[in-house]
């Protein structure tokens, strides 16, 4: 027994000899050349790595360092940079036959820069492509074999030429069974920028050696708590902003990228101006998109927003930068509550203290444009909608011909209709037409700047409930039959300011002013005067 264990105690201390003597006697460094010149032919690329050890508890060789070029018409930084490399050798084929047989490779902290062009190409689409010529056939692809691919810790910057990037952070990548000749499954997960993460699980290949990124992929990609604003799919200008969720599927045979998803957006802003939905705003959809045009469809989409929800179809275009879209979105008698709080997200603030209750709304809009300068246009139809502590009578008070109306705390709007123009620098109203009960019909039209200022010139049919009193009562039919009263409305949305519209006073024809009916305009100011002085 104490002889079998002298034995052993040899044995275990001749092998700790070999592990610390090896590297000593073994120059790995020597192998660099080689090792260099097989990865500068499989990636197309040249290949730069730093002094290499052998590590036998490793179960391979370590490098310092490694940078792979980038296309040269993209820039002449690396497109990869890592700290270290370990490789996983066959150490036996390597100590006593000297061939490389690599099943392994582990890259730690890499920093890699994906650009791409304004046609549409990624620095990447080249990495492993072959040369042909119409004389001369592509080369055979070289031999690439690597059991196990992991990136950890990595940093990954993606940016248009010329434009400023934004960061994943601690990238990780685990890869397997990597060739040029099978699909690789792959897992990805990384830090997006703004604090959100990022999981995609998922197979690419056969690798297409004239276009990576046209090479086959299969996906499934979940996403929590990512920023809008900093995704860098989203153009700065456009104003979009908020925290998204997604969990979808991609799937691409190289021609025709699929995708299929659900996203759930928290405090959305869709413009500049804006502040954040009030509420929650999902989107579900399909989409297909043309790898070679650069272009795609929505096939179906769905915006939910409490229990509403609305359609969307249409088209997008990626050829430029930013994306240009139409789209068509159709909405049907949606609750007006869930409307009122997508509002903020579109600059548009209510009166201060009110707040729209009941009824519904139905939109038939058109979102047309690149995606920094979107112009929506279409119908916005109102109905059975009370604006609460709004008091619509007090405010139209203020002109004279409409003092003395029925007031009360709320305005019900029994019925809205107008064409809306919206972009980046306000909204246009034509055609507006709104039946209030206690006043009458209200016509008109006028624009919402993108501070919320108000330029509206409207008119006032009064119905019989509705009473005039001052110095334009009498009037013959005015405000009432075919002589509407008209006024401005300005201010802002927060605080409209109501005013009585003189031009258009004097714009309605009197053929035969009533006894004791002003003269003129200097008449119709003097009214307007003396009910200012009372």
């Amino acid at each position: 027994m104490k002889r079998a264990l002298i034995i052993v105690g040899i044995v275990v201390a001749v092998l700790v000899i070999v592990v610390i003597a090896l590297p000593l006697l073994f120059d790995a460094d020597s192998f660099r050349p080689r090792i260099e010149s097989e990865l500068r032919t499989v990636l197309a690329r040249d290949v730069k790595i730093g002094h290499l050890s052998l590590s036998l508890m490793a179960g391979g060789v370590s490098a310092e360092n490694i940078s792979i070029a980038d296309d040269p018409g993209f820039s002449a930084k690396p497109f990869l940079r890592a700290k270290s490399l370990d490789v996983g050798l066959d150490l036996t084929a390597l100590l006593f036959s000297r061939v490389l047989d690599i099943h392994s490779i582990t890259i730690v902290e890499p920093e890699v820069a994906l650009v791409h062009s304004d046609a549409g190409k990624w620095n990447f689409s080249t990495l492993g492509a072959t040369k042909e010529s119409p004389t001369k056939p592509a080369a055979a692809a070289p031999s690439l074999s690597v059991q196990k691919l992991r990136v950890v810790h990595g940093r990954l910057s993606v940016a248009a030429v010329g434009k400023a990037p934004l960061t994943y952070d601690d990238v990780t990548l685990d890869a397997g069974n990597i060739s040029y000749t099978s699909p690789i499954p792959f897992t990805v997960e990384a830090n997006t920028p703004g604090g959100g993460k990022l999981k995609i699980d998922g197979h690419a290949g056969p690798i297409d050696r004239a276009d990576a990124a046209r090479t086959p992929l299969q996906a499934s990609v979940v996403v929590t708590g990512m920023d809008l604003a900093k995704t860098g799919f989203l153009p700065a200008d456009s104003g979009a902003a908020g925290l998204m969720d997604y969990t979808g599927t991609v799937s691409s045979d190289g021609k025709t990228l699929h995708s299929e998803g659900a996203a759930k957006a928290q405090q959305l802003r869709l413009v500049k101006t804006g502040s954040p939905a009030r509420q929650p705003v999902s989107l579900t959809y399909i989409s297909d998109y043309d790898l070679m045009r650069r272009a795609g469809s929505l096939a179906r989409g769905e915006v939910h927003t409490g229990n509403s929800v609305a359609h969307v179809s249409g088209s997008y275009d990626a050829r430029g930068e930013p994306v240009v879209v139409h789209l068509k979105l159709d909405g049907q008698n949606l609750p007006i509550t869930d409307v009122a709080g997508l509002l903020p997200a579109l600059g548009i603030a209510l009166p201060a203290g009110s707040s729209l209750q009941g009824g519904s709304a139905t939109a038939n809009l058109a979102l047309d444009g690149a995606l920094d300068k979107l112009v929506t246009t279409g119908t916005l139809d109102v109905a059975n909608v009370k604006l609460a502590n709004f008091n619509l009578g007090s405010k139209m008070s203020a002109i004279a011909a409409l003092a003395g109306l029925r007031t009360s705390p709320d305005t019900t709007i029994q019925a809205m209709t107008s064409r809306l123009r919206i972009a980046p620098e306000g909204m246009r109203a034509d055609s507006i037409s709104i039946i209030v009960p206690e006043l009458g019909a209200i016509t008109g039209a006028g624009t919402l700047s993108n501070t919320n200022a108000l330029n509206f010139r409207m008119a006032a049919k009064l119905n019989n409930n509705a009473s005039l009193v001052g110095g334009l009562q009498r009037i013959a039919g005015l405000g009432q039959g075919n002589k509407p009263i008209p006024f401005l409305i300005q201010g802002t949305t927060q605080n409209p300011v109501f005013l009585p519209d003189v031009g258009g006073f004097l714009g309605n024809t009197i053929t035969a002013p009533a006894q004791g009916v002003p003269q003129g305009i200097g008449g119709i100011l003097g009214i307007f005067q003396k009910k200012k002085k009372q």
